[in-house]
Order: C-alpha cells, then structure tokens, then sequence
C-alpha cells in the first residue's frame, strides 16, 4: 500500500494539470468577447457621448457659418414708443424751443438681407412705416412709408471675412467629422485596454486557483513522505509555506479581478453588481498592416492632416488680414427707394417721392509709429512658424505610422513565440510535478517550473493585449480597418 501511495497522488494531480481556461469557474451574467465590449463602449460609454457632443457642436458651428451665405429675413417693431415730456424742438425761423410733448410713435420694418461673398459685399431689401401720434389737444396721426428701399453696403480693399470663411469653415467641419471618428477609435482603444485588464485578471484567478489546488495536493503528499520518512522536516514547511502562499496569492487575484470588472462595467454604463466572463480573442490574426496602405490612408482620413492644411490657410488669412486693417480702405453704402408721409395711410402707396442716399467712407493711416508693420510682420513670422511646425508635426506623423506598422509586426511574431512558451512552460510544470511526485527531483526545480509556467501564461496574456493596443491605436490613427480593408466611419 505505500508503494502504491505515490502512485495515487501522481493520477490525481495530473488530473489537475490541464489549462481549462477555456471554461468559466465562476457562474457570470454575460459572456463578452472583444468586439462586443467595444460595440457597447461605443454605444453607451461617458466618453463616446461626449464624442458625440462635441461633434454635435461643431456640426452646428458649420450651420451657423452656412447661413451666412442664405438671405436673412428679420421683422424689427417699436410697438408702442411714447415719449411725454418737455422737449427741444425747433421753430419756423430756426430758433430751438424747449416745449411740453406727447407722442405716440410706431414701428414696423421688414427687411432681407444677402451676403456676396466673392465681392464681400451685402445688399438689402426693405419696406418700412411709421406712425406718430399726438396725442395734446388736438389730437392728429401723420405716416411715414418707405414702399421699398434696395441698397448695398460695399467695402473696397478691405478684408474679405466671407471669402476666407467659404476656405476654411468647410475645412473645420470635416476635421471635425474626422475628429469624431478617432475619438470613438480612441474609445476602442480604452476599450481594448480595459478588456485586457480583466481577461488578464480573470486569468490570473485561475491560475491562483489552479495554483492552491496543486499545493494542497503536494501539501498533503509532503505530509504522507514525510511520515514515511522520506523527506526532512524543512522541506515539508516549505511545502506547507507554499501552501500558504498560494492562498495569500488567490485572495490578491479575487480582489484584482473585483476591481477590473466594475472598472470595464463602469466604463461601459453596466450595473456594478454585473458579472462579466470575457472570452479570449483569437489567438493569431491572420491580417497584416501594409506600411504603404497605412501611409496614404492617414493622409487621407486623419483630422491631424487636415488641421495642419486648415493651420497653414489660417495663418495665411491673418497675414493678408493684417495688411488689408492696417491701410487704405473705403466703404461705399448706397441706396434708393420711396417714401411717402400723410394722414391718411390708404394714400401713401400712391404717388411715392424716390429718395437715394449715397456714403462714402474712408480710413487712411497717416502716422501709426510702425504699428501696422509690426503687425503685419508678426503674422508672417507666425505664418512661417506654423508652416515650419506642421512640416515637421506631418514628418513625426508619418514616422510614427511606419513605427506602429513595425511594430505590429514584430508583436504578432512575439505573439507567436509567447503562445509556444507557454505550451512549453506548461509541459515542463507537469513533468517537474510528476517526477516531485515519484521523487526524483527537489521542491525547488518544482517552484521554478510552477513560477516559469505562470509567468509565461501571463506573458503571451500580455503580448496579446500589446498586440490589439497597437492594432486600435493604427485604426484610431489612420481611420482605416485593415482587418475589413475599408475606411472607418462612425456616423
């Protein structure tokens, strides 16, 4: 019977040995895999809503600028505007009188204005009347009508906003659109971050678990060679403090894997209280990032390359901005229209006088003490900063793309290898267990295969998580799936 004891224990732990990490030992509420936590963080994670409101923004930011350019229709009254008191008013011969009045005025203009752009000009449409009551004894109504009045508002060599505006705003917005893709690209990147803490803390339970187990057994097989007399006593307090280390081990894993799941269901807008299983992705994907696919399509899609053309035109606006305040400009504002004035309003329709009025203005520096040529010097000297800066902000980008292409590359090979280490880990542990077990090798060399197994399990967890980081964060980058091989579109 004692020789048949070792024999026992060596079947029993070797049922032990497989990995079953493909199987929960905890009972769970949801099972998710990598795209499904991604898929709800960005339909209900804090920060995909504030993506989305900061798009929403800058959408009606482009709205505004849009109707710039559409005819504006307002309705301006006074109804009523009464005015009773002592007022100066002028007489027959000329001579100004402080005298008692009481009067009753009001309002009504309906005008439609457009904005030209291309002449950075505005023309205007208008139809007014106006109403004064005396309201002193006696008691009389006069009209003043303008049927219609047409004019312009014409600034010569002065800054056009609105042609500057129809360059840039446009480009604002699909920044914006752009932005709005990375920013839920960047979601996916916490996402995948988060999801990689939990399945690495969720792995790290089990091997705990796995782990107190597998002491328990050799705890109790030490006890039984030991009374046998096959083992000294301090190799048996190493077994019972290994024992007892696994345990301390375990509660740490169950508090870390606690932690990272109200973590992830925190992030994704789920009860706290929810259990979450994850599953583990695919060990190898097959696809590739082709460095060159990855250049133009960063070129295309990125909001950081249209930022730096939107820059660029920005600076060029203020430098011609500087000049065109800081010298000649005129402003012409010319109309014409009818009017009328009488007793009766049926009658003021009828039998119009024309009115025009023509204004000319102009602003012509004399002496400033250099202060427009400062000016002007200091936007260029911005200007050339910042087409200086974007170069080299444009050159950083590109390295950085081929960089992570690399490195793609290289952890998917260090994926590779991590995966056979850990079969090869996990082999050599059960052999050092079996031959523990019929004695043929010390405590020790069976610590170090138990330490070497568990850390390369949690290393190829690791090269894992590296390898989808750098994967989303290529995607968050360049806007571009190269799993599905089309550009990525959030809206």
């Amino acid at each position: 019977m004692n020789k048949l004891l070792p024999f026992t224990f060596l079947l029993f732990c070797c049922s032990l040995q497989q990995h079953g990490f493909g199987q929960s030992d905890t009972k769970s509420d949801q099972l998710l895999s990598l795209s499904d936590v991604i898929s709800l963080a960005k339909g209900q994670s804090p920060s995909a809503k504030l993506a989305s409101t900061n798009y929403t923004s800058k959408y009606w930011q482009y709205k505004l600028y849009q109707s710039n350019y559409l005819p504006q229709v307002s309705l301006n009254a006074t109804l009523p505007n009464l005015n009773r008191g002592i007022s100066p008013i002028t007489q027959p011969d000329g001579t100004v009188s402080f005298l008692p009045q009481s009067l009753l005025t009001n309002s009504l203009n309906l005008s439609i204005s457009q904005n030209i752009g291309f002449t950075n000009s505005q023309i205007f449409v208008s139809s007014q009347i106006q109403r004064i009551d005396i309201l002193s004894s006696p008691m009389s109504a006069s009209y003043l009508v303008n049927p219609v009045i047409v004019g312009i508002n014409q600034p010569i060599f002065g800054f056009n906003k609105l042609l500057w505006d129809r360059r840039i705003e446009p480009m604002k917005y699909e920044e914006a659109q752009k932005q709005f893709n990375e920013d839920m690209e960047q979601v996916a990147v916490q996402a995948s971050e988060l999801f990689f803490d939990l399945l690495t803390a969720q792995m790290e339970l089990k091997i705990q678990r796995k782990n107190v187990e597998n002491n328990d057994t050799l705890f109790k097989v030490s006890q039984g060679r030991f009374n046998l007399g096959k083992i000294a006593e301090n190799e048996l307090l190493q077994m019972e403090l290994n024992q007892m280390r696994a345990k301390n081990s375990l509660a740490q894993s169950e508090l870390d894997a606690d932690i990272a799941m109200l973590k992830l269901a925190n992030f994704l807008k789920m009860p706290s209280d929810q259990k979450l299983t994850l599953v583990e992705p695919n060990l190898v994907p097959n696809f590739r990032v082709d460095e060159k696919i990855a250049l133009t399509e960063v070129e295309k899609n990125s909001q950081t390359v249209i930022a730096f053309q939107r820059k660029k035109l920005e600076a060029e606006r203020d430098v011609v901005k500087a000049i065109r305040e800081n010298r000649f400009s005129a402003n012409i504002v010319a109309s014409y229209g009818l009017s009328n004035s009488g007793d009766m309003i049926q009658n003021q329709y009828s039998n119009s006088q024309d009115q025009q009025q023509v204004r000319l203005g102009l602003q012509v520096p004399i002496v400033d003490w250099g202060r427009a040529k400062a000016q002007i010097r200091t936007m260029e000297a911005v200007q050339q900063y910042v087409e200086i800066s974007t170069e080299q902000d444009a050159q950083s980008l590109r390295q950085e793309i081929l960089m992570l292409s690399k490195q793609f590359e290289m952890r998917r090979q260090k994926l590779l290898i991590s995966l056979k280490a850990d079969t090869i880990a996990q082999k050599r542990f059960d052999i050092s267990m079996k031959r523990y077990l019929i004695g043929k090798i010390a405590i020790t060399d069976l610590n170090i295969a138990q330490q070497e197994k568990d850390q390369a399990l949690l290393e190829y967890f690791n090269d894992l998580r590296q390898f989808w980081h750098i994967y989303y964060d290529i995607r968050r980058r360049t806007l571009y799936d190269f799993e599905a091989n089309k550009v990525i579109s959030n809206k």
